[in-house]
This record gives C-alpha cells, structure tokens and sequence, in this order.
C-alpha cells in the first residue's frame, strides 16, 4: 500500500496550477506572469518586482543539509501553520475523515480540521503530559487519516520519547499519516523523528526557522516527508507562498554566521530556562513550574489571573493558558533575555512582598 492511498482521490488526480515561475525559465526578458517591469521605488535590486520562485533551490538546499535530508523530502512554506492546513486538505474528506490531537496541544491542528469539516478526536494527555500510546491507537479507525504529535509539547514543554513515536509509526502503517511537530527540537535533548521518515512512509515531520532561528516574521516552516507527500502537498499549495524578502532572511539565518548566532542564543537559551526553572519554583504563590524542553515554561500559580494582570501592568505578556485541560492554574512564559527573565522575577518578588506587608 502506497502512503498516497491515504490521502483524497481527487487530489491525487488533481491538474495542479502551473505557475509562470513553474515554466521554462533562463530568459533575460521576463514578459510571461504579467508582473511589472520596473523595480518598487526605493527598492532597487531586491527582485520584488517579480514573482519569486516557489521552491527556491538555495533555501532547499541548505533546509536539506540543516535538516540530513534530500531536497525531494522537503517543502517550505508560511510556516508550520500553512503545511498543517495542507496536510488536512489533502487527506481529510469533508464531513467524513478525522484527525486525533491529545490535548492540551497546539491549536491549529483542530482549527484547521474543523475549516475543512474534518472530525477531531482528541486524546488527552496524562496528569504529567505523557503520551498515551495505548489510548491513542485505540481511536484509529478506517475514518482517521492523521496523528499529530508535538513534542516538544506546546503548551506543557515535556518531549515524546522516541520509543513511543516509533511504537506509534509502527501502528499507523498503512491506516494513517503521522505528523509529528517538531517546532521547538531545537531547545531539547530528545532525537528529532527525521530518521524515522526513511523507515516509515507514513511518517512527516513539521520544523520551523519562527522559534530557534528568530524568523517568526518570515514565516517560513518546513514538511518533510517521503517525496510521494512532498508532491502531493505541492499539487494544493499556493503557487507563491515564500515572499522574496522571507527567503532572503533564511537564507542569512541559515549562513554559517547566522548558524553560529543561532547555535549561541539556543545555549543562552537553555542555561536561562534551568535558572528560570529554578528561581520560579522559590516565588511564594508558585505551585509547580512544569519540566520543558522548549524555549518556554508553564507555571501553576495560586493566582494565575493575579500575575497575569501585574505582568501586564509591568509591560510583561505573558501567554494565559488557564483555558487549555490540566493547566487551569498555569500562565506560560517565554525564555527571553537574562534582563527580561530578571524583570519577569522582580514583579514576582514584588507581588510576593506586597502580600507579605498586607
């Protein structure tokens, strides 16, 4: 069986739109997309004035070798949100096909299910944010099409082990896709799930240059995936989804400069996260500070709606996730700057001093 069987017949016979960049190109006068032929003002030599190449092969080329894998296995895109919604339009028919979640998780999978009329099955996580394998495989049904896994989880921090990504793999062949969302590996111990892509088919996994290399406002994520997905995703994508400036950004991002940048702010990164770990469990009002691999941690106050608020007054956003199952208590906060992290402690302790002299 083909991973291709998965997915929605008309899409796999679908004539996709063939692009004016799509065409044979190596022509010094471009008069075939109807762009213009004069460059923005004040803009000169940037190439705005033409459409940019949907794939372009230096950004592949280098994701390729960031990543260990051929560029027939990748497909860039507006970040990890634009291949979610790809993925589900692909292989989820309306009103008949599902996609399992264990919450709490990242919203845009169910978000982009439910635009597409997909059924969402969810399965919760347990009391300490570990992957239910056992509860997970006993949803999958004819109906389900995809899996979405995320780990380094969003919003609790806690990673999936390999083992049980792979027990998962093993269990889908030939039943469903498993996506599994690597958006903040880079902050973790944990193996990424790539190797498992060569051994499986059926395996994708989501990366993205928003959170690790500071590009959020590029917008530029990546699939990766056997080359059969690749091409099927790219049938249904927009024909210009990289903005030539975005792919500029990358590009110096993932320089052997903008690498070394990266690789330096990662480590700030973690060395911050095990001090914040530690400093926030000693804040009187601070039930548990939740154990992460990401660039973020989730904290159970006594009053989480309280610091909320005198965060804010402090100029401090943080994220409310009382919302989301298990953490009805608990505020996620992003590692910044040691000064910022500094800063975050300093209203705390004022909070806590306040309460002290009442």
């Amino acid at each position: 069986m083909s991973v291709l069987d998965l997915a929605r017949p008309e899409i796999r016979t679908l004539q996709p739109y063939s692009s004016a960049r799509m065409e044979a190109g190596g022509g010094q006068i471009m008069l075939n997309a109807n762009e213009s032929a004069w460059e923005p003002a004040g803009d000169a030599g940037s190439g705005c004035n033409r459409y940019p190449d949907p794939q372009p092969a230096p950004l592949l080329q280098a994701l390729a070798k960031l990543y260990g894998v051929q560029r027939e296995q990748l497909c860039v895109g507006r970040g990890s949100d634009e291949a979610i919604d790809l993925l589900v339009r692909a292989f989820c028919r309306a009103g008949q096909d599902a996609i399992v979640i264990q919450p709490p998780t990242f919203g845009m999978y169910a978000v982009s299910a439910r635009i597409q009329n997909a059924a969402v099955i969810e399965v919760p996580l347990a009391q300490d944010f570990a992957l239910d394998c056992d509860a997970l495989l006993a949803t999958i049904t004819s109906a389900v099409k995809l899996v979405f896994l995320c780990t380094p989880n969003n919003p609790s921090g806690k990673s999936i082990g390999r083992d049980d990504i792979e027990r998962v793999a093993q269990a889908l062949a030939g039943k469903a896709l498993l996506v599994v969302d690597e958006a903040y590996i880079e902050f973790s111990e944990q193996p990424s799930a790539i190797e498992l892509i060569g051994r499986y088919e059926h395996v994708a996994v989501l990366r993205t240059l928003s959170k690790a290399w500071a590009l959020a406002g590029a917008r530029i994520g990546t699939l990766i995936a056997h080359p059969d997905v690749i091409g099927l995703i790219r049938r249904i994508m927009p024909p210009y989804p990289l903005p030539t400036p975005c792919v500029a950004a990358a590009l110096a991002a993932l320089s052997p400069s903008g690498q070394l940048a990266a690789r330096e702010h990662i480590a700030v990164v973690r060395e911050q996260r095990a001090f914040m770990r530690n400093a926030l469990s000693a804040v009187l009002g601070v039930r548990e500070v939740l154990p992460s691999d990401a660039n973020f941690l989730a904290v159970r106050f006594d009053d989480a709606g309280a610091v909320y608020q005198r965060l804010q007054q402090a100029g401090i956003v943080v994220r409310d996730v009382r919302r989301y199952p298990n953490l009805q208590d608990a505020l996620r906060i992003t590692i910044g700057t040691p000064e910022e992290n500094a800063k975050v402690l300093a209203v705390l302790n004022e909070m806590t001093a306040d309460k002290v002299q009442a």
